[in-house]
C-alpha cells in the first residue's frame, strides 16, 4: 500500500503493486494484498487523493473518520496525507485498482459537478451500487490491458463518480455554448481521426478542463470521446475493407490502430464478424485472398 516503507514491504512481502497507467495529475495501479487474520496491521498514508475499486476480497479500512468494511464492487475513498490501516480479520487477501489524483485535478473535476463544492471524503466508502457497475467493469478491463488509451477518461470518471456519490452532484442541462463547443470538438476529431488524439489536447484546444470536456462531450454526444473516435475508426475501416483491396493489416494501421490483434478484436465486437469475414460478405470471392493476412 501507499505509506509503507520499502523495508516494511520487503519484510512481510504481502503486497504487490503494478502500475497500469499514468498521466498529468493522476496515476492508477493494481494492488494485490495477501494479508490474512494472522498478519500484522500497518499504518499507512495516502500521498495523493485515493479512489480504489475493490475487485475481490473483503477487508476493513480505518482512519480518523471511522471504520468500514470494503467488499467487491465498492469504492474506497482516501484523502491526501490521511493515515489509515487496512485489516483482513475476515479473510485472506484482496485486489484493488487504485486511482491516485493530485488535489488540483480533483478540484477541477468538482467545479464541473452541480452542487459539489468540496473535494474531501467524509465517508470512506461508496457501496457496490448498480450505477457503479459499468465503471467497475471498465476498471477491470484496464487491469487486463494496462496503458489503455481510455485510461485518462476512466480516471476522470472515477473522480467524478466519487465526488458525486459523496456530495450529491447532478448533471446540468445542455446549453447552446456546450453544443457549439462539442460541434467544434467533433470537427477537430474528424480532421485528425486516424492520428493520436489526446483528451488533454482536445480540451486545451477548446479552452476547457479535461473533466469538463469529458462530461460535456458525453452529455451532448451521448458517448465518451474515446468511444466516439474508436467507433468512427472502425466504421472507416469497414468501408475500406468493403471498397479497397488493401491487406487487413494495412487497413488497421491506416485507420489508426497500432495493433492488429486489437483491431480484429474490436472490429468483431462492433460488427459481429472478423474483418476477413466482413470483406468476404461485402465482396464475394475475396475471402480466399484475405486468409493469409487475418490470423482469425
Amino acid at each position: 500500500m501507499e505509506g509503507r516503507t520499502v523495508a516494511d514491504l520487503g519484510k512481510v512481502d504481502l503486497t504487490t503493486v503494478r502500475r497500469l497507467a499514468s498521466g498529468d495529475g493522476w496515476r492508477v495501479s493494481e494492488i494485490l494484498c495477501r494479508s490474512g487474520p494472522e498478519d500484522p496491521v500497518f499504518e499507512e498514508q495516502h500521498t495523493w487523493v485515493s479512489i480504489s475499486a475493490v475487485l475481490s476480497g473483503c477487508f476493513t479500512y480505518r482512519s480518523r473518520n471511522g471504520r468500514v468494511l470494503l467488499t467487491p464492487g465498492s469504492l474506497l475513498l482516501g484523502e491526501q496525507h490521511t493515515s489509515f490501516c487496512c485489516g483482513h480479520e475476515h479473510g485472506v487477501g484482496d485486489r484493488c485498482i487504485a486511482f491516485h489524483f493530485k488535489p488540483e485535478l480533483m478540484e477541477e473535476v468538482a467545479r464541473d459537478l452541480s452542487g459539489v463544492t468540496r473535494t474531501d471524503f467524509p465517508k470512506h466508502r461508496l457501496p457496490p451500487l448498480q450505477r457503479l457497475a459499468p465503471l467497475i467493469a471498465d476498471v477491470q478491463a484496464l487491469a487486463e490491458q494496462p496503458g489503455s488509451r481510455g485510461a485518462e477518461e476512466l480516471a476522470l470518471r472515477m473522480a467524478g463518480a466519487a465526488l458525486s456519490g459523496i456530495h450529491g452532484g447532478t448533471a446540468r442541462p445542455v446549453t447552446a455554448t456546450e453544443e457549439r463547443r462539442m460541434a467544434e470538438a467533433l470537427r477537430l476529431m474528424e480532421a485528425g481521426l486516424v492520428e493520436p488524439l489526446s483528451l488533454s489536447v482536445l480540451a486545451q484546444e477548446l479552452g476547457m478542463g479535461r473533466h469538463h470536456f469529458l462530461r460535456t462531450f458525453r452529455k451532448v454526444v451521448g458517448e465518451s470521446p474515446y468511444s466516439y473516435i474508436l467507433g468512427r475508426r472502425l466504421t472507416l475501416a469497414a468501408e475500406r475493407l468493403r471498397t479497397d483491396g488493401e491487406r487487413i493489416a494495412d487497413v488497421a494501421f491506416t485507420c489508426g490502430f497500432g495493433d492488429l490483434s486489437e483491431f480484429i478484436r474490436r472490429f468483431r465486437t462492433r460488427f459481429g464478424v472478423t474483418p476477413s469475414a466482413w470483406r468476404a460478405r461485402a465482396r464475394p470471392g475475396s475471402a480466399k485472398t484475405d486468409v493469409a493476412h487475418d490470423p482469425t
